[in-house]
């Protein structure tokens, strides 16, 4: 049985399916130093089942086909796992393709010993698929070559609740540039507890992300309704990702089948990072690894400090006030302030800045005075403010705060190494092909 169990794009389901077996040619291929055999082979039979979602046996009943009968066949009940096919008589599938009605290809794998082909997982609901066979029999004298075609429909899924993917970043407005920072977020409308560990994987692999160029990554559960993508390494500079659902009519559980979800495109900029660096009390500013500029600051003072590791631009604001009790200062405290602030860009969701200070001027360059925001000259603050995008890095070394956390305060995502995040991932493995989620939608045979 296979290991791998997805379809690139596509889901688990409900499937009920009515299949009709035409033989589109009977063109004979001898092996080298053999004859071809003139004489009609013999009845040929295949058996059509259906296998469980978390691996072992292919159940029954199943139903036989004699290749060399057109009758339409239908098999009984609701499939809850991939489909089968398994040759019952002398012979070897040598080529197996499965493509929907659009053309795609279908992700599938073949027996050792080339009798059996099964779906990686199981069709989507509502759709009408073609199998194309290649079946060769040793006959007397040569080798019969035979091209067989397997027409399948599946079912419309039943009526229920319907799972939907909501994807971030932004809108999805086609064209929109982000840094090479910006994880991919995934907002399911009903939550997947990990106490279901199948329908996690079967979510997983329905959420397809490609780039170009091509970029190694995979998704991390963050709770029960909310996961996050990112790249082992940062995005390409310059790539377009495209990133969709291909829940809709999948089987995730008994009570939920996937809905449709608006996909989401977007690309990248420049590599853009702004290192802090607490101890130097300056902040050097980077392009794709050239050095732009070098900016005196000033960061959180004892009690106050920023915290350190690698955050990600959330948004910018040409103003923004600033209060203490946002951040459980008291008012009429020594420590409050209430301050309207210029050039504020956002790395924090609890209000961490990178912004002017024209106050705090003298400090910048040699002493930490501010409540955790990096402050900087209001000039600087306005370069920044039109240099750096959403998505862009911000990293903050040699500080004395606490550490960035990977969620919940903004994009904390890359403070997780690699092997981090992939144990957040229900597949467990890392995804098998570069760019992609999971596989392409391709024949395994």
């Amino acid at each position: 049985m296979p290991s791998r169990r997805y379809v690139q794009g596509w889901g688990a389901l409900s499937l009920a399916v009515g299949a009709v077996l035409v033989t589109t040619a009977a063109a004979q291929d001898p092996a080298p130093g053999r004859a071809a055999v003139a004489a009609a082979p013999g009845p040929a039979l295949l058996t059509v089942g259906t296998c469980s979602v978390t691996g072992g046996l292919c159940r029954v009943p199943r139903t036989t086909v004699s290749l060399d009968a057109p009758a339409p066949v239908e098999l009984p009940g609701v499939a809850t796992g991939p489909v089968d096919l398994a040759l019952r008589t002398p012979g070897r599938l040598t080529d197996v393709t499965v493509t929907d009605r659009r053309g795609r290809r279908i992700a599938g794998r073949a027996g050792g010993d080339g009798t059996r082909w099964t779906s990686d997982v199981p069709l989507p609901a509502g759709g009408a698929y073609t199998a194309r066979l290649v079946l060769e029999e040793d006959r007397p004298g040569g080798v019969r070559r035979r091209i067989l075609r397997l027409a399948v429909r599946t079912a419309k899924a039943p009526e229920g609740e319907r799972l939907t993917v909501a994807f971030g970043p932004g809108e999805g407005a086609p064209g929109r540039t982000y840094g090479v920072g910006q994880p991919i977020t995934a907002q399911l409308s009903h939550p997947v507890p990990a106490a279901e560990p199948g329908a996690r994987r079967i979510v997983e692999r329905a959420l397809e992300v490609r780039s170009e160029p091509r970029a190694e990554g995979a998704w991390h559960w963050v709770d029960s309704d909310t996961l996050h993508y990112r790249p082992r390494v940062y995005w390409p500079s310059g790539a377009t990702v495209r990133v969709r659902s291909g829940l809709d009519g999948a089987r995730v559980t008994d009570r939920l089948h996937g809905g449709r979800s608006r996909p989401l495109t977007f690309t990248t900029g420049s590599r853009v990072e702004a290192v802090t660096d607490v101890a130097a009390h300056e902040m050097r500013v980077y392009r794709d690894g050239r050095l732009l500029r070098v900016i005196p600051v000033t960061t959180g003072k004892p009690g106050f400090r920023t915290r350190v590791g690698t955050k990600v631009v959330l948004g910018k604001e040409p103003m923004v006030r600033m209060r203490g009790d946002s951040i459980g200062i008291a008012r009429g405290s020594r420590e409050f302030y209430d301050l309207k602030v210029r050039w504020a860009t956002r790395v924090t969701w609890s209000g961490e800045y990178l912004h002017a200070a024209p106050w705090s001027l003298d400090a910048q360059g040699s002493e930490d005075v501010s409540h955790g925001c990096t402050g900087m000259s209001t000039e600087a603050a306005r370069w920044l403010f039109r240099t750096v995008r959403e998505g862009d890095l911000v990293r903050v070394v040699h500080g004395y705060g606490e550490p960035m956390t990977p969620f919940g305060n903004g994009y904390g995502d890359w403070n997780l190494g690699w092997p981090d995040w992939l144990r957040g991932s229900a597949l467990g493995v890392r995804p098998a092909r570069p760019g992609s989620a999971g596989s392409p939608l391709r024949p395994a045979l």
